[in-house]
């Protein structure tokens, strides 16, 4: 059964305080919650029968449920997504806390930052923390260069920088000639030599969002060219570090082992935490993901907390912790956007 996110205009004030309540309380004691138990703490003149009645229609909505193995209930991802926009309150972190968490960062190794960072993370939170390594401005294309292979493959020759040669194959959708592939390169480098390479893929998203109907030969050519090696060049190269992974095995929502296992397995393989990392670059403040708004299956029981850190005004990458969806966002969510904001001014260069 699925179910349509809630908005807080949906239900009233006192489903609200109901919901906030069920929330705060399972991620403290992580047990389903009875309505004798929160008509025994809610300040609100309510009977059970009455509580029972509001926790029928937040399990109506979807935002809450009811395990087999108990009449109490516990919130579903999309309550603890409306609890985190809507119902949360964070607390900012206290001067003692700031100011520890600036000695212990900006005391670290400065020639690790990125590392130090990610560790400082993981210890503070518990949980598994993350620290996407920056986008280099050098990363600049010098050359590039198709050569037709066999059976719809085309050998790419690209020079990044002064001197750094990087040869790949591509499978393409048809055979191309020497010429068309020659004509492709030829447009490529006119238009896009000496220029980032993040510069070029944006270049080239734009020349997609054309109707490609309206392109001639060459074009269409090039467009598909491009796309193979440019399009996905900078997640390819990118990286992370993390701090913290064996943090998740006390976590009881995480206690299977195969669960872990798999976790394990995409935080080796790093595509696919690259990628949901890559979408928080554009947020403004913190970014959550909760369960399986990740889009991953494997982090269905995960929530993604992330803060972009930049230098000079600019986003160069991203930061965050990874943890069970019963986590302390109130604690979490502060502690991941002061971090961000301390590597950014450890980031700064000297006036």
């Amino acid at each position: 059964m699925s179910h349509k996110p809630s908005s807080i205009q949906q239900i009233n004030q006192r489903a609200q305080r109901l919901l906030k309540l069920l929330v705060s309380r399972y991620i403290r004691d992580g047990q389903p919650i009875g309505s004798r138990t929160l008509s025994k703490e809610i300040e609100l003149d309510l009977s059970p029968a009455t509580i029972r009645n509001v926790m029928a229609d937040l399990e109506e909505m979807g935002l809450v449920s009811s395990p087999h193995t108990s009449a109490g209930r516990i919130p579903t991802a999309l309550g603890y997504r409306l609890f985190v926009d809507s119902l949360l309150h964070v607390d900012p972190l206290s001067d003692d806390e700031i100011a520890r968490l600036r000695h212990q960062l900006s005391q670290e190794d400065e020639q690790h930052p990125f590392k130090q960072a990610s560790q400082l993370l993981s210890e503070v939170t518990q949980l598994a923390s993350v620290v996407t390594l920056p986008h280099h401005d050098s990363n600049r294309l010098r050359h590039v260069e198709f050569l037709p292979l066999s059976d719809r493959r085309v050998l790419v020759i690209v020079v990044v920088n002064e001197h750094e040669v990087q040869n790949r194959i591509i499978h393409t959708s048809r055979s191309y000639t020497a010429s068309e592939l020659e004509q492709a390169a030829n447009y490529l480098n006119a238009a896009f030599t000496g220029k980032d390479i993040k510069a070029v893929r944006e270049g080239l998203l734009r020349e997609m969002q054309e109707t490609r109907a309206t392109m001639d030969q060459m074009m269409q050519t090039t467009i598909e060219m491009a796309e193979k090696v440019f399009i996905h060049e900078d997640t390819e190269k990118r990286d992370f570090v993390m701090s913290g992974q064996t943090n998740l095995m006390g976590a009881a929502q995480l206690s299977d082992v195969d669960k872990l296992r798999h976790l394990f397995e995409v935080f080796g393989q790093k595509r696919d935490i690259l990628h949901l990392l890559d979408q928080a670059i554009k947020a403004q403040g913190v970014k959550i993901f909760i369960g399986e708004e990740s889009g991953y299956d494997v982090l269905e029981e995960c929530s993604v907390v992330m803060s972009p850190y930049m230098i000079n005004g600019e986003v160069i990458g991203v930061l965050g912790v990874i943890g069970p969806i019963r986590m302390r966002y109130d604690r979490v969510i502060p502690i991941v956007d002061l971090t961000a904001k301390l590597l950014s001014s450890l980031l700064e260069p000297p006036n």
